[in-house]
């Protein structure tokens, strides 16, 4: 099998992380970009991005699929099935330490930044692009029913942040 040939490793690492952080006490949780194929509460969607607990505490009937993450969970206290094709997760991490993994964006991210509108200044010759920069995951509003899927740090400390090293 030549490397044109071979699978994803997305699928793989995702698993990985999931065993990793179940296996040490934490909370998995990934950071999806949202599109069409896609199916999540869009309530719960805030700038193209969800995040979602896929604990097994948190989740009915989880499949970490090579193709798809399909899971029930409840959303203010209604049942919704979850299904997130495994190119569109963007990152998986541990809420406890904010430990995990970003990828890179889905392909049609990356198209629309180089195909974007001409930017009005052009990056000096020491910046990275725009598909090659830090990732950073920051704490959003509260849903709709007040549910924040992140709680505070302990201790009233700031929490951590994933951050794409390359």
């Amino acid at each position: 099998m030549n490397e044109q040939e071979s699978t994803s490793t997305r699928p793989y690492l995702i698993r990985a992380l999931h065993e990793w952080c179940t296996d040490n006490g934490f909370t998995p949780y990934i950071a999806v970009r949202v599109d069409d194929s896609v199916q999540v509460p869009r309530e719960y969607v805030n700038e193209g991005e969800i995040v979602l607990n896929v604990g097994f505490d948190a989740t009915s009937g989880l499949q970490l699929g090579n193709d798809y993450i399909e899971f029930k969970a409840r959303f203010g206290g209604k049942p919704r099935d979850i299904m997130v094709p495994v190119g569109r997760v963007i990152a998986i991490y541990a809420r406890e330490n904010g430990q995990g993994m970003a990828f890179p964006p889905p392909v049609d991210l990356l198209a629309a930044i180089e195909d974007g509108p001409a930017q009005p200044d052009a990056p000096d010759a020491g910046q990275e692009p725009e598909a090659s920069r830090v990732v950073q995951l920051v704490p959003t509003e509260a849903g709709p029913d007040g549910d924040d899927p992140r709680p505070p740090a302990p201790g009233g400390a700031s929490r951590p942040a994933l951050k794409r090293v390359k």
